[in-house]
């Protein structure tokens, strides 16, 4: 009722009366002319996640990202996140680029290995301005209040868009789409518009456990469950202590990020490659050797990370990160020279990784 008293009171910037459908229309003309590949709208009621948001957070599968549970249920209460939203508008980027065959660097251990999003510029900064731009222009039409969104806030966006038939959650509990895949950023615009909403999609998972099969670490404890602290990108990215021993081996080649359960995922072979120029790779980081970015100097790693996903995480935890990786590569000369070039690093961190890597190739430390 609340809903429909306000579409009646309210008008265009022409003074036109209100057209949720009409407006929905020109929303996703206007997505599409900004690069969007599909656009989804959600009422705000996500009361059915919440058990599920709870039962994860006790038993504490997000590990050290305590802002998953500062933020409690508002990540789930889009009402209660930006007072007065009656909608929330989720979008679709594209980002598989233009890259060297996944595969193939994954199964060169002399190798690095980045997770395929974070080769080119930072997604956040990219999304983010296109959203900005597609609230201006739905204000510009119909004025409303709204706040944008980028993975900067408690959001759970899959949830959302599972809900307004951007697609399905799958096993691996990302959002999947039968005609994209799930190579694509998500990105949301909650707003006070009374837009009508879009029906949900059946999922097509079915049987295949393709995704929980593929994951090195056993993250994907079950079907639409997984367990950050053994996930590969939380250990690379999110974790800023050392990486947990058993797990170790397991990462591979792996530096930043991992594609795996997405690499395995039968759906992907529909994903297409990215329009975006921002998401190409940068310095080669698409087949660039161990070695080679393991002698990255702190001001090389901040000028050629600068404006990339990479940046964050700084130059101690690249190198943490890598460190393992020459753990795991093939024993060669210059793979142990590199090691032991970087056996007295002023990081405990890196030099306990390093310590480990030269151990696992049986070779002793510097000196």
């Amino acid at each position: 009722m609340a809903e429909n008293a306000a579409a009646d009171g309210m008008a265009g910037a022409d003074g036109t009366p209100f057209d949720g459908a009409a407006l929905l229309a020109r929303i996703r003309q206007w997505a599409a002319e900004l690069g969007f590949g599909a656009v989804g709208v959600a009422d705000t009621d996500l009361h059915e996640a919440e058990p599920g948001l709870t039962a994860w957070l006790n038993a504490g599968f997000h590990g050290g990202m305590d802002y998953m549970a500062r933020h409690g249920m508002k990540r789930a209460r889009p009402a209660e996140l930006v007072p007065g939203t009656l909608r929330v508008i989720s979008l679709r980027l594209d980002y598989w680029p233009d890259a060297a065959d996944a595969g193939a660097n994954l199964a060169d251990g002399q190798r690095a290995y980045v997770s395929r999003y974070a080769l080119g510029r930072d997604y956040h900064k990219v999304l983010r301005n296109r959203l900005q731009k597609l609230a201006e222009r739905i204000a510009a039409e119909v004025p409303h209040a709204y706040r944008v969104f980028t993975d900067s806030a408690p959001v759970l966006e899959v949830e959302l868009a599972s809900r307004n038939g951007l697609g399905w959650r799958g096993k691996h509990t990302l959002l999947l789409d039968r005609s994209a895949g799930s190579y694509f950023f998500l990105g949301e615009i909650f707003t006070d518009l009374p837009l009508p909403v879009d029906e949900p999609v059946e999922p097509h998972c079915g049987r295949c456990t393709a995704c929980i099969d593929a994951c090195p670490t056993g993250a994907i404890v079950a079907p639409y469950q997984v367990d950050a602290r053994r996930c590969i990108s939380y250990l690379t990215i999110e974790l800023h202590g050392p990486i947990p021993e058993a797990l170790r081996p397991s990462l591979g080649n792996r530096i930043y990020g991992c594609d795996d359960c997405q690499l395995a995922c039968p759906w992907n072979r529909f994903a297409r490659l990215t329009a975006e120029g921002d998401f190409a790779p940068r310095h080669g980081l698409d087949t660039a050797r161990l070695v080679e970015l393991f002698a990255w100097s702190e001001a090389v790693f901040a000028e050629r990370t600068a404006g990339s996903p990479i940046h964050r995480i700084g130059h101690e935890r690249w190198l943490r990160n890598i460190a393992v990786a020459l753990g795991n590569a093939p024993a060669a000369p210059d793979v142990l020279a590199a090691l032991q070039a970087r056996a007295d690093h002023p990081s405990a961190l890196v030099r306990e990784h390093v310590a480990w890597a030269l151990a696992r190739h049986g070779a002793p430390l510097a000196g």
